[in-house]
């Protein structure tokens, strides 16, 4: 699933990337889509306080690259984008139930 990559689609994101204040390596290119609101977010962190961030479900697209805007699932997302092949952070895999319903 291919997206255009718009800065104004990634909320807090410092760069065309999608980098944010907390992520900002030149791995940190992901940006993780909140069930609650069904909006894009550089990071957990940068989403707003007035409701928690909602876990996607396994079988939606939940993760978009930075790079090139592709869309993946749970179980598409990988170590890098499998459309455009930009390396993503490793550690970002401690993070999986904070954004998906494992």
């Amino acid at each position: 699933m291919e997206a255009s990559l718009d800065l104004m689609e990634i909320v807090e994101a410092i760069d065309a990337e999608g980098r944010c204040a907390h992520w900002h390596s030149a791995l940190d290119v992901v940006a993780n889509k909140c069930a609650t609101c069904d909006t894009w977010f550089a990071c957990a962190w940068c989403h707003p306080a007035d409701h928690a961030f909602g876990q996607m479900p396994l079988d939606e697209p939940a993760v978009m690259c930075g790079v090139c805007g592709h869309q993946m699932t749970f179980h598409e997302y990988g170590t890098e984008c499998p459309s455009c092949g930009a390396p993503f952070n490793p550690g970002c895999t401690t993070h999986a139930e904070m954004y998906f319903q494992v």
